[in-house]
């Protein structure tokens, strides 16, 4: 598999509402961070769908390499 794009070397604040899907953007390539835009296509990579449990903050991984995705790890800190 090939080497993500890295969108920003920091997390992504964002607020999520309760039982709302999302799809994270794994490859680092999309105009909409940190969700999809369609970017991946013709790549390896694939968006992770997640459900909102409850509406609060989440720091979403900016630079793609977390290794609890679609959470920020601080996996930035070491790039």
């Amino acid at each position: 598999m090939s080497e993500p794009v890295i969108a920003q070397k920091s997390p992504y604040a964002v607020e999520v509402v309760a039982g709302q899907n999302y799809f994270w953007c794994s490859c680092g390539r999309s105009g909409k961070q940190p969700f999809c835009d369609g970017s991946h296509k013709d790549t390896d990579f694939r968006p992770l769908k997640f459900t909102a449990e409850k509406s609060e903050t989440l720091w979403l991984c900016g630079c793609k390499h977390t290794q609890s995705p679609p959470r920020c790890d601080g996996s930035h800190q070491r790039l």
